[in-house]
């Protein structure tokens, strides 16, 4: 009897514990809800937002999506200088949205998304727009993060509001350059969270 209810405790501290771990994880600065699925997409024209997106990925263990354009972007393209490239023409036009690759992702199932995409003209990339209103992102909160040559965020917030529903939350995060490591980036998350 005696070694049935040995077991039958020991079940019990286990299932409770399996339990406790299922729902949250501790951290050195406290608690961080394993309930809540998070996402980290970005848009990459040359590299340099895709290796911080993948670094932030393993910093926060989330899934990882590239928005990809349906034309990707080549260096002639992406000449800011020449007002005829096609960058340049989408930024004038913020109602511009260039077409990304059809896939079947769907935001449904994250609550919190990091949102990475290289600065241009003081704001994100329009094919960011596109993305933003092919998903419904209600009550979900968006936290921005980008790579710039030079640029702060600019307008970036005010820009992108229209593209969300008005249930979502958008939080400017930080400029991430010079490809910061997975311990940097945990601090980040640490201080937003």
């Amino acid at each position: 009897m005696k070694k049935i209810l040995l077991i039958v405790a020991g079940l019990l501290i286990i299932g409770a514990g399996v339990f406790a771990l299922s729902v949250k994880k501790e951290t050195n600065k406290g608690e961080i809800n394993m309930d809540k699925k998070v996402l980290v997409a970005y848009f990459s024209a040359t590299g340099t937002t895709k290796r911080v997106a993948e670094n932030l990925a393993e910093a926060l263990k989330a899934d990882i999506y590239e928005i990809k354009p349906l034309q990707p972007y080549t260096k002639a393209d992406l000449d800011w200088t020449n007002p005829k490239s096609r960058s340049s023409v989408e930024m004038k036009d913020h109602n511009s949205r260039p077409e990304t690759v059809k896939d079947d992702f769907s935001v449904a199932e994250y609550d919190t998304v990091y949102l990475g995409f290289p600065i241009w003209w003081y704001i994100a990339p329009t094919i960011v727009n596109t993305f933003l209103e092919k998903h419904d992102f209600s009550d979900k909160k968006i936290i921005l993060f980008a790579t710039s040559g030079g640029s702060g965020f600019g307008k970036t917030v005010d820009n992108l509001k229209p593209s969300v529903a008005p249930a979502a939350t958008i939080v400017e995060g930080r400029i991430l350059n010079s490809n910061p490591s997975v311990e940097e980036l945990k601090k980040w998350v640490e201080k937003m969270n």
